[in-house]
């Protein structure tokens, strides 16, 4: 853990870089339209970030109907027929700041797992990093290929509940001893793998 803490240490020395994260964990906290913030995270489950983003600024989640956004998808989103579907659905909770409103991190979590077609564990931690939680760990492959590489986990397993449970503690544990939330920790492990801050 210390190799990587030092690794973390160094890009917090970026004046540049930690002025980035800084206002990206501002953007997320003062994010506005949780329901496009859902749909982006609908979209980039298993798939890059960057199209998902770029749909994200062009689409009218709350209007097109499935066909509409199937064709508008199609060949810049992963699985695009599905992920159509599962955001048509996910409308009926377009509300979904005041239906999470008063509950904890891990309470709201558990609930989109358990209503919102197309998210797991990855996707609704995401999400709630998106709108301003602070302390879920988002286990997508690079964070996963950063926590190997440094000998935070042994090897990259299937990413059962009781196992992103264990994972995320982990991470909890990195973030405490860097001096950051988790939110702030992932921007960072992800700068270290991509060179990107993105969201």
């Amino acid at each position: 853990m210390e190799k990587l803490i030092s690794a973390i240490r160094r890009l917090k020395q970026d004046k540049e870089l930690k002025q980035k994260v800084s206002r990206r964990i501002r953007e997320f906290q003062n994010a506005k339209d949780w329901f496009s913030e859902l749909c982006f995270c609908i979209m980039t489950a298993n798939a890059k970030a960057m199209p998902a983003i770029e749909m994200q600024k062009t689409t009218n989640f709350y209007m097109l109907s499935e066909k509409q956004l199937a064709r508008k998808f199609k060949g810049k989103i992963r699985f695009h027929n599905n992920k159509a579907g599962y955001i048509c659905r996910a409308r009926k909770f377009k509300n979904i700041r005041q239906i999470l409103k008063g509950e904890s991190e891990q309470e709201a979590r558990a609930w989109l797992v358990e209503n919102i077609k197309g998210l797991g564990m990855k996707e609704a931690s995401h999400f709630l990093r998106n709108v301003g939680a602070k302390d879920l760990a988002i286990l997508d492959r690079h964070i996963l290929s950063v926590l190997k590489q440094y000998g935070i986990i042994k090897k990259i397993p299937a990413l059962t509940k009781k196992n992103y449970l264990a994972i995320e503690k982990k991470v909890q544990g990195l973030a405490k001893a860097s001096g950051l939330s988790v939110a702030e920790l992932d921007l960072y492990l992800w700068f270290l793998k991509t060179g990107k801050v993105l969201k």
